[in-house]
């Protein structure tokens, strides 16, 4: 999967001991699903997944590796791999907006590979795919344009020199799309944290919201482009889509977050919660663990479970200016991941679930395990 600021990659053991602790889960949603990997490792333990997410790479990322099936959609994925990478080691390529912008004005990919991105691109917008099968063909693209950046891991900047990866040849793969899960399909929305909250209903809930001032968008705004396709009008040296101004969470507003959270929490429909969050954070340790406690009438017990790790390679290496030169100096080397647990098990009345309108609106049996 694509490198991720606040990938849970290390911590996925973790959360999946803190989901089994719970007795009787069968559907889990992940309310915050970013690149899908924790959805991805529920489904492949068996779990019907919800994944949700407000940002469109990341319902894509969440409709191949949760909504997607292999047996729907894998003998496809393998024939178009096989057919666009045949025809870019035959030289493919058709420069357009990813090597105008991410090549030339910016430098997050080599000008050779950004041609091939957009030639990639561009026939899988032609093909008129189903819907899974174009995620998969999506993740694919975003998975291989990943592998040869130009970056250390987020987009609001790139290296000044090629990274060697850069200079490798752009090619795809297929990406590990799970059977369907025994407790049944999974499903990708793309709905505000608070809009999921009201209406996916599900046994446990996993949260992890964004915790500082960084937007995920802002951060990852190449594969919003990128999987939109919508070639937005851009701003700044990192050429980020304009409405990265305008698109912000409250979560990433230290004023506003801890309401913010707060909201989302008293609107969940589930028996159960796993949550986690970084000590570099907006709320404490001891917030968190206050507002879970109150879930369900006060009756939630909460145990928090500590990790601690390395903190993102960008972090580690510092930050310089244009000129190459060391400005600053780099502060702690390794943060603490804390993983709460809350629980109810006493029966909960089950509000009516408001329908969905929009155009990402599905059918009303969203918590179905059939």
């Amino acid at each position: 999967m694509i490198k991720y600021l606040g990938s849970k990659r290390t911590l996925i053991p973790v959360i999946l001991d803190a989901v089994r602790s719970v007795a009787g889960v069968h559907t889990v949603l992940d309310l915050f699903s970013g690149t899908s990997r924790v959805g991805h490792a529920l489904k492949a333990a068996g779990y019907r997944v919800l994944a949700n997410d407000h940002n469109a790479y990341a319902e894509t990322l969440a409709r191949c590796y949760v909504e997607a099936d292999a047996r729907d959609v894998r003998a496809d994925a393998e024939r178009l791999v096989a057919e666009f990478n045949a025809r870019l080691r035959g030289g493919w390529s058709a420069p357009g907006y990813v090597t105008e912008t991410f090549c030339v004005r910016a430098r997050y990919f080599h000008p050779r590979n950004g041609a091939r991105i957009d030639a990639v691109r561009e026939a899988i917008a032609a093909r008129g795919l189903p819907p899974d099968l174009e995620a998969v063909m999506l993740a694919s693209l975003l998975e291989a344009a990943d592998r040869v950046d130009s970056t250390t891991g987020l987009q609001m900047a790139y290296l000044k020199d090629w990274a060697p990866r850069a200079l490798r040849d752009l090619e795809l793969r297929v990406p590990d799309v799970l059977p369907r899960a025994v407790h049944g399909k999974g499903q990708a929305t793309r709905l505000d944290a608070l809009a999921a909250a009201e209406r996916l209903e599900a046994d446990l809930v996993y949260l992890d919201p964004p915790y500082n001032q960084h937007s995920y968008l802002g951060n990852y705004h190449v594969w919003e482009s990128l999987v939109r396709w919508d070639k937005p009008e851009v701003y700044g040296v990192a050429c980020k889509r304009v409405d990265v101004r305008t698109r912000r969470s409250e979560f990433n507003s230290r004023p506003r977050a801890a309401e913010a959270l707060r909201r989302v929490l008293s609107a969940l429909r589930a028996r159960a919660v796993v949550l986690s969050f970084s000590d570099e954070g907006f709320l404490a340790r001891d917030e968190i663990e206050a507002m879970l406690g109150s879930l369900w009438g006060g009756r939630a017990r909460v145990r928090t479970i500590e990790n601690g790790f390395r903190r993102y390679v960008g972090a580690r290496i510092g930050i310089y200016n244009p000129q190459g030169e060391r400005v600053g100096r780099v502060g702690h080397l390794t943060n603490t991941e804390y993983v709460y647990v809350a629980t109810h098990e006493a029966p909960i009345h089950r509000r009516p679930r408001p329908a969905l309108v929009g155009p990402h609106a599905r059918p009303p049996a969203l918590a179905s395990t059939a």
